[in-house]
């Protein structure tokens, strides 16, 4: 009896260009809507928080869980998450509770982002609040054959470029063409 591994099939791998481009657009979307409870008060403010949380928590997970693996960012720059089994990427998106634990690694860091850029005026050291930020995306920087942030590897999850979505990054690189022809 021979054994025949089956040819896994190839995902490409989402750039961090676009992944960038989508969490920012998840970012302000949650940021957006916990800003409409801001009070004029100084200092950090539990309803804001709470609601950042909870719209993160709608716009990562469970769009995510009920969208083939895409939030609106991913959506909007043509990218979903799988899993990751065994080193090699399984063409379903993670169950409900991996999303919620994954999801609430990112929520942590982008809250802290949120909370620097609300304070950054009154306190130039709240620069610090970023680190985490900076060090997960260091690390799908670092990676150059699976591009996974240090939240994907513990997660065993992947950003992979879909077919399906609004290729708003493709649509912007257009007009910004369209406006360089227009200018000359």
């Amino acid at each position: 009896m021979t054994l025949v591994k089956v040819n896994q099939k190839h995902y490409p791998k989402g750039d961090i260009t676009r992944r960038g481009m989508a969490l920012a657009l998840d970012f302000c979307g949650a940021w957006f809507l916990s800003s409409i409870v801001a009070n004029n008060q100084i200092g950090i403010q539990f309803a804001q928080i709470f609601v950042f949380i909870f719209a993160w928590l709608i716009f990562r997970v469970v769009v995510v869980y009920s969208n083939q693996g895409q939030s609106l960012g991913r959506w909007a720059f043509d990218l979903k998450i799988l899993e990751v089994a065994n080193g090699e990427i399984v063409n379903r998106i993670p169950q409900f509770q991996t999303l919620l634990l994954r999801e609430g690694v990112i929520c942590f860091s982008s809250l802290l982002l949120s909370i620097f850029l609300g304070n950054i005026i009154l306190n130039p050291a709240a620069v610090v609040l970023l680190l985490p930020l900076i060090i997960d995306g260091g690390a799908a920087l670092s990676d150059t054959q699976m591009r996974q942030a240090f939240h994907d590897r513990f997660f065993r999850t992947i950003i992979v470029s879909s077919r399906r979505g609004y290729s708003l990054d493709i649509k912007i690189k257009r007009l910004v063409a369209k406006f360089q022809r227009n200018m000359r």
